[in-house]
């Protein structure tokens, strides 16, 4: 590695929006490391059950950044390995939302009951055990779940000058919410702009497949994430690499048509890699394959297709880059 960048995170440095005309915060070269941190989806705003975000919140998923990675071009693909993701706080929160989440009418699901009303949950964060704790709201019940940090948002600026707001996923990234977007995972994005002008933040303690009450496990995260260029290798979709598995992300409304980008992006990446006929490698994923939602809540669902790197004997994605920055970044884990 080059050098660890330690950015210290302010309140200025975070952002609601992906692209537009806002400055990059700090420059990272391709093979150094990030050291910075990110806010909950709150802003660090609800700290307590009696704090409703509607009343404490102006904005909502704010991100650390961006970032320029000087030399990103259109048509690259930047890897974005997570080191380490831990929690900033011993406390999360998590909310229910009128007209948001999946088992609530909302303005395009119009249903004639009243809406659910915004109720907010308080988690403790035991680090040293490894665990989160449930407290229900209305009875004494208590339950310690297995704390899983990951980042709910991460992603590059779009093509052509747009501004897109964080809460929505798309192919430039943003609000996956998928809990696979753990340490030691590889995140790929395709490059839109000169720079990458890549952000990340929506700290999660955890989250369950779908999050679908809309709000996972909210917390301040420090983040520690090498970054590199891939030159001329363009990525249609977000991707996630892991030690033994490939990921394909789709974002759209309906459901199945987030679910159809992800397989059909897993697909065509894995019959590259191969050089399996396209048919040879739908039938292959068709019986290796797996599939779980992200979210189903946001403007955009998400879907993810995994398939295990042994299926395809194990043919190394973007030329290794993921075994290559993991050993990279080793001495700073």
């Amino acid at each position: 590695m080059s050098g660890v960048i330690e950015h210290k995170m302010t309140e200025s440095d975070l952002t609601y929006l992906f692209g537009g005309a806002r400055h990059p915060i700090a420059d990272v070269l391709p093979g150094q490391v990030l050291s910075t941190s990110t806010e909950d989806c709150f802003g660090g705003a609800v700290r307590s059950t009696d704090d409703l975000p509607s009343r404490v919140c102006r904005q909502f998923n704010p991100v650390t950044g961006p970032f320029r990675v000087p030399g990103a071009e259109p048509g690259d693909t930047l890897a974005l390995h997570f080191i380490a993701i831990t929690p900033a706080r011993d406390w999360a929160m998590s909310a229910t939302f009128p007209h948001f989440g999946a088992l609530t009418g909302t303005h395009t699901t119009a249903t004639l009951q009243p809406p659910l009303p915004e109720v907010v949950w308080r988690y403790d964060i035991d680090t040293a055990a490894g665990v989160v704790r449930y407290h229900a709201r209305r009875s004494d019940y208590t339950v310690d779940l297995p704390l899983d940090p990951m980042l709910g948002t991460v992603g590059v600026a779009p093509a052509a000058g747009e501004a897109r707001s964080t809460i929505v996923p798309d192919q430039h990234g943003g609000n996956l919410d998928t809990p696979e977007l753990r340490a030691g995972t590889t995140v790929y994005l395709g490059v839109n702009v000169p720079g990458a002008m890549f952000a990340f933040g929506d700290g999660h303690a955890r989250q369950g497949q779908g999050e679908v009450c809309g709000v996972a496990v909210e917390t301040a995260m420090h983040v520690t994430v090498a970054v590199d260029v891939i030159k001329g290798v363009s990525t249609p979709w977000p991707r996630i690499e892991t030690d033994h598995q490939l990921i394909s992300i789709g974002a759209a409304r309906p459901l199945e048509d987030a679910f159809r980008i992800s397989q059909h992006d897993l697909v065509t990446w894995s019959a590259a890699l191969t050089g399996l006929d396209v048919l040879d490698a739908y039938q292959l994923v068709s019986q290796a394959g797996r599939a779980a939602p992200g979210n189903v809540c946001d403007p955009l669902y998400t879907m993810h297709a995994a398939v295990d790197t042994a299926v395809l004997r194990g043919a190394p994605a973007y030329d290794g880059t993921h075994r290559r920055l993991r050993e990279l970044a080793r001495p700073v884990g």
